[in-house]
């Protein structure tokens, strides 16, 4: 197909692509932004004791019914219990055990004095508070019980899942595995940074720029291949990167050009196009194949058209990849404080800072070939094509960065 709607490409990337079902088992701290691929039941009760929440006076609440700082009640202190200790003492009427927060309460007590409401005494407590039954008691499985099932799978497990599954005692976390992916970036003219720059050459900052954006979002790139700008050079890199990868990325060779090598080389490869441009704007001649059935996503070779359609086709893809919706863009509404006048034939998207509800433009240029203006950007504003322009005040979607 050639032209689609980016309605109609996400569609036809959802439809191709597969979840990933292999699971592994990691250390719990290296669970953290995970997802969960099964689901996790408690083998324990939390607390797995009664525990006292205080530091205090553990003792019976009848012994104290009508203790008070004009009239205290005097109790026999007749053990002492530390968190993680127990007292081998059952305390009888009259008794108390000097209890620490954390500690387990002692059998035959049923209520914990605060110990400001106490002469901290030693041997011998007077108590100036009354309480009724179980006050200040945690009682056994209060948070949770054994058998209770917490987590569910397909969950992302952020740092209260991780204390949740501490607290259930797991050190093992079993989660999906990450999509591994290959970026690709063609172009004879392109240079590592910290190599002399040649005339007619330029620095490869989408390699940089779209590695390190999938290290944001938690993708693994394994493999990253810099061919030469030959149509049979890089169908050959793409094939001997393609079984330890989910998703091949490329970048430039995907326009018109005599040098827009990608038409010739995913056909070399046996790759099937999917689609060839989206109709949007920057980013147009983007490529959506399949090669044995994995997808290889060809992005534009200028920098912001590459970033516009790795946020808005990459990361759906990614996102049901790895059974995270959390990856996809999130779309909100925002208000113009600044004007942009140029008038968008086709779907255009635009560089901007999202704040409260407010957007404003950078300064620069906003040619796709520009990156510098992306700056403090946090977003891309969406422009319907036919729009005249955009005005101050105009209500307008947003895609979150």
């Amino acid at each position: 197909m050639v032209g689609v709607t980016v309605e109609e490409a996400l569609s036809l990337i959802k439809e191709s692509v597969h979840e990933i079902v292999e699971i592994e088992n990691v250390p719990l701290l290296k669970s953290l932004g995970r997802i969960l691929a099964k689901d996790q039941k408690s083998t324990i009760d939390q607390p797995p004791f009664n525990r006292s929440p205080i530091d205090g006076y553990a003792c019976q609440a009848e012994d104290i019914y009508d203790a008070s700082q004009e009239k205290p009640v005097t109790l026999k202190v007749v053990d002492e219990v530390f968190a993680g200790c127990t007292s081998k003492v059952r305390p009888q009427s009259g008794e108390a055990v000097r209890i620490m927060t954390g500690a387990a309460i002692p059998k035959g007590c049923n209520c914990c004095v605060r110990q400001e409401s106490t002469n901290y005494g030693e041997e011998v407590v007077e108590v100036y508070e009354t309480l009724k039954p179980y006050a200040n008691y945690c009682y056994q499985g209060e948070d949770f019980k054994k058998g209770d099932q917490l987590l569910t799978q397909g969950m992302k497990i952020g740092y209260v899942e991780i204390g949740i599954l501490a607290s259930m005692g797991y050190d093992q976390v079993p989660v999906y595995r990450k999509p591994q992916v290959a970026l690709l970036t063609t172009g004879d003219e392109v240079t590592p940074p910290g190599q002399p720059l040649l005339p007619g050459k330029i620095y490869n900052s989408n390699l940089s720029l779209l590695v390190a954006r999938m290290l944001e979002l938690g993708i693994e790139v394994r493999h990253i291949v810099t061919p030469k700008d030959d149509a049979k050079t890089v169908a050959t890199a793409m094939e001997q990167v393609e079984k330890d990868v989910d998703l091949i990325v490329t970048t430039g060779g995907v326009s018109v050009g005599k040098k827009d090598i990608l038409h010739d080389a995913l056909p070399q490869l046996g790759a099937e196009r999917v689609f060839w441009k989206v109709k949007l704007q920057p980013g147009t001649p983007v490529i959506y194949s399949l090669y044995q059935g994995k997808p290889i996503l060809s992005l534009s070779g200028n920098p912001f058209g590459a970033v516009t359609t790795f946020e808005l086709l990459a990361r759906p893809l990614l996102a049901k990849m790895s059974h995270d919706e959390g990856l996809c863009p999130t779309l909100v509404k925002g208000v113009m404080e600044d004007a942009f006048p140029k008038a968008s034939k086709n779907r255009r998207y635009i560089r901007a800072i999202y704040q409260e509800g407010k957007i404003t433009l950078p300064k620069g240029l906003h040619a796709s070939g520009v990156l510098s203006s992306m700056l403090g950007c946090n977003c891309l504003v969406e422009i319907a094509p036919g729009t005249p322009g955009l005005e101050i005040g105009d209500t307008v979607t947003v895609v979150r960065l």
